[in-house]
This record gives structure tokens, C-alpha cells and sequence, in this order.
């Protein structure tokens, strides 16, 4: 599978499972429809994967051309974690690192100010909801540091920046052990447990951070509340026999959620960013 392929596919995932507070295709929300995201999603798999690109290029020409298909934010933290990605594979697919984890570092130690131009300027164009200010290398000023260091000053407050300082550490810690061993980017898009798997991908993400989109726009009390939530759908997760979609709470949450405009945007982002990476690991 090449890694266009393998980002079209995990965006198609994204929105083909029902996902508390985010929109799928059985649950429009936020103003926005499941179609959005994938046109936007098709439109950025051109720039995401321009072979050789800096990373900085990536994120920019994405997030323009989801700009151009969408005409809102859609997917701007899925961008910003799949470009280093799709560099490391590139590195990885070359022969030039050993290890896909290997392959991150060297794309992450490599971001340099150019990069972190690049970003800031598409994180601006994206407005994404609750971004507000930042006291050191706010995107709206030119930054001074490249785009790991930035990142690096804003990780205690945002779970994409994380990921940029830590190596990408959660999407193998948290991410890939929440996937069952034999899941395939490939199966079939509504197999129930392929659909179980994504849901319980998201769910392990959302018990284990506050989301940080939530944070941004309700504050710590509200996201704190839907992590908590969220563990204990984890739990009901995991007990044998039926799935989520058949109990008409899970189904409530998600209105609840939505009537409240409370959308999980950065577990999301994590979510897709782990069922791309799924389709790079072990090799």
C-alpha cells in the first residue's frame, strides 16, 4: 500500500465509524458533513506525499488544498502529525533509517525554520477554534526557532505539539497497543470489527488525555469530564459480544456531545495518524 493510499484509507476510517463528538457519516456535526472530510482528505494526500518535500511544505501545500476543497478547517491536526510520517517513511521505504521509529527522530531532528515558517502559516490559515495567543513563537508572528522547538514549547498544552517533542512516542504507546494484532488497514470498511477497532482506538486516546481541542475552547473541567466518560466506554469496549453502535447510550453521547459543541478534534487527529502509521509498522 503506498502512503497516499494509506492516508485516503485511514481518513475514509475517520469518518465511516461513528466517534462520539466527531463527525462520521451517520452523524453529521460542528457545522460540518462526513463529505467535507473527505474531500479535503483527497485533496492533501497530493501535497503530503510530494516525494522529497520538507516537512514545512507538506504541512502548507495540505493545508491549502484542504482549504480550497472544504473551505473550513477540517483537518488541520491530521496534517501536521502525518507530514513528518510520510517523510519517514520515505526514509524508511529508502533504506535510510532502521527502524520506522528511527525514521521519525531523523525527520523530527531535521525540522528547521523554514519548517516552522511553513507551519505557522498554515496553523493560521486553519484558524483552528480556541487558538488564542501563544507567549513564545506565536504563529502569527514569524518564529525565530525551528518547527521541533516550537512545538516543544507548546507540548504541555497541546497533544499534536507532544508528539513533535517526544518523537512520536504516544502513537506507539498508546496507539498502536490499543489496534489488535491482526488488524489490516485494508479490511473491508464496515466489517463490525474493523468498526470496533477504530472505535476502540479513539476511545483509548480520548481515556487517556484531555483533549486538547476541548481544553482550547470549554476548559480542563469539560475535557476532563469526556476523558472520564470516555473510560468507561473504554471498559464496555472491551467486554465480548455485541458493539457500541447498539446500545442507544453510545449513540446519546454523541448527540450529547455534538448539541453541546463539544468535538474531541485532537483525539481524532490521533486516531487517523495511528491507523496511518499502522500501515508502516513492523517494517
Amino acid at each position: 500500500m503506498t502512503g497516499r493510499s494509506a492516508f485516503l484509507r485511514a481518513c475514509a476510517l475517520d469518518v465511516a465509524v461513528r466517534k462520539p463528538g466527531n463527525v462520521s457519516e451517520a452523524s453529521p456535526g460542528h457545522g460540518m458533513q462526513a463529505a467535507q472530510f473527505i474531500a479535503s482528505a483527497q485533496a492533501a494526500a497530493g501535497p503530503l506525499f510530494e516525494p522529497g518535500a520538507r516537512v514545512g511544505r507538506r504541512i502548507e501545500g495540505a493545508v491549502q488544498a484542504s482549504w480550497a476543497a472544504a473551505g473550513c478547517n477540517t483537518n488541520l491536526g491530521i496534517v501536521l502529525l502525518c507530514a513528518p510520517l510520510a517523510s519517514a517513511a520515505e526514509l524508511l521505504q529508502a533504506g535510510q533509517a532502521a527502524s520506522l521509529r528511527a525514521a521519525i527522530e531523523q525527520v523530527l531532528q531535521s525540522l528547521d525554520i523554514d519548517d516552522a515558517a511553513a507551519a505557522f502559516r498554515a496553523i493560521t490559515q486553519a484558524n483552528p477554534g480556541g487558538l488564542g495567543d501563544a507567549p513564545q513563537q506565536d504563529v502569527h508572528a514569524p518564529p525565530s526557532i525551528g518547527l521541533r522547538e516550537a512545538m516543544a514549547l507548546a507540548a504541555g498544552r497541546d497533544s499534536i505539539a507532544r508528539q513533535y517533542r517526544d518523537g512520536f512516542a504516544e502513537l506507539f504507546d498508546i496507539g498502536l497497543r490499543a489496534l489488535p494484532p491482526a488488524f489490516s488497514l485494508m479490511a473491508v470498511a464496515k466489517a463490525p470489527d474493523l468498526a470496533a477497532a477504530v472505535q476502540a482506538l479513539y476511545l483509548a486516546w480520548l481515556a487517556a488525555h484531555p483533549d486538547s481541542h476541548i481544553v482550547r475552547k470549554h476548559g480542563e473541567a469539560v475535557a476532563h469530564s469526556v476523558m472520564s466518560a470516555a473510560q468507561g466506554w473504554q471498559a464496555r469496549a472491551a467486554t465480548p459480544g455485541g458493539t457500541l453502535d447498539a446500545d442507544p447510550a453510545f449513540i446519546a453521547w454523541d448527540d450529547s456531545l455534538k448539541a453541546r459543541r463539544i468535538n474531541p478534534g485532537t483525539t481524532a487527529d490521533l486516531t487517523v495518524a495511528t491507523l496511518l502509521l499502522s500501515a508502516w509498522h513492523g517494517t
